[in-house]
């Protein structure tokens, strides 16, 4: 820990960030599933957040008691007040804030049958996802995020619903299903944003098309990494060049689309990584998932870049989107609900970072 302390104080970070980007980083030793998880708070006693780490990891420092105490080797560093196994799921709330759930994450196309990228674990969890692909199975999904609403509450309330699986295989097929979703969502009387997380919209009609017949919409295109594509990401992804992103940002933004991109900080060296960054960044109209690479199994292990074998690496990668965002006058900051393996936790360019947590 006085590692990553040092680090935290020489780049300026929080040492309450540090912690939890060490903990998503390492994960737990403790074993309980592949991938967990967790409402924790760190400091003990502080607001809690959810992460979603590997689990049953030898070398981690991190170790969770019954009593739900977080260590990191023999020091409390917080405590989990809520562990549950991370499965794959047909849908779930997000984005409490305080009085209403205004967000949730659907994924109509069975997430777990999506394989092909080598850093992604859902081939490793729990599988209760099957395909929805009509009206009715629309509808009967609706319903079971509702049940999971609190008393008074209604789906009415969600400002924005995610997509996010990745399987839709084309262009076409994708805009299908967005369609239908949002034709069930009209009938509801639910207005909310419908967000997409794909590579396989990419045409400025596409674009035109989802804004007039499905917006308010927002694409998160999933980039993830910009060497070794082919290797490491589904045919889907990889076929998509890196140096061509920024342009098909900047076309849906144009049609009236909102924009944003996936990537994994851990798989590229910075100096990869960062030329990527200060290009997709300034086409963003809402902060982009960047997400701490995770390695769940010995395979996993051996896709991270060497310079991610250092802490300090991630704490750069948090400086260089900061500095860029700045140069480009973007006002927006992370959402801690969106992304559960963020760089980010309660601070953001030296500010304290507000709003919903989980």
């Amino acid at each position: 820990m006085d590692g990553w302390h040092d680090a935290a104080d020489r780049f300026g970070v929080p040492r309450t960030d540090a912690v939890l980007l060490a903990l998503n980083l390492y994960g737990l030793q403790t074993r309980l599933g592949a991938r967990v998880r967790l409402q924790v708070s760190v400091p003990v006693g502080a607001q809690a957040r959810t992460i979603v780490i590997a689990a049953g990891r030898p070398d981690s420092p991190f170790t969770l008691a019954d009593s739900g105490q977080l260590f990191a080797g023999a020091e409390l560093v917080g405590a989990a007040v809520r562990t549950d196994v991370d499965d794959a799921v047909s849908g779930y709330l997000r984005c409490w804030d305080g009085t209403a759930w205004r967000a949730a994450t659907i994924n109509p196309a069975s997430r777990s049958k999506c394989t092909g990228c080598a850093p992604c674990p859902t081939s490793l969890e729990p599988t209760a996802d099957p395909r929805l692909d009509t009206e009715d199975e629309l509808h009967l999904l609706l319903d079971g995020l509702r049940q999971q609403l609190p008393h008074g509450g209604s789906l009415r309330d969600l400002h924005e619903i995610t997509v996010s699986t990745a399987c839709y295989e084309s262009e076409d097929a994708a805009l299908e299903a967005m369609m239908v979703l949002r034709k069930v969502l009209r009938s509801r009387r639910i207005d909310a944003r419908i967000v997409l997380l794909s590579s396989v919209v990419r045409s400025r009609e596409a674009f035109r098309w989802l804004a007039e017949h499905v917006g308010p919409f927002g694409l998160f295109l999933t980039a993830d990494c910009v060497t070794r594509r082919n290797l490491i990401l589904k045919k889907t992804k990889a076929d998509l060049l890196p140096e061509l992103m920024p342009a098909l940002l900047a076309d849906a933004r144009e049609a009236g689309l909102d924009t944003s991109f996936t990537y994994i900080v851990g798989l590229d060296s910075t100096k990869d990584m960062e030329p990527f960054l200060s290009a997709m960044l300034p086409q963003v109209t809402l902060f982009p998932s960047l997400q701490v690479f995770q390695a769940h199994t010995p395979v996993m292990d051996g896709l991270h870049t060497p310079e991610a074998d250092e802490f300090s690496y991630f704490l750069n990668a948090r400086r260089i989107v900061e500095s860029v965002m700045v140069d480009a006058a973007n006002n927006l900051v992370p959402e801690p609900w969106r992304c559960y393996r963020s760089l980010w936790y309660e601070s953001y360019a030296g500010q304290p970072l507000e709003g919903p947590r989980r």
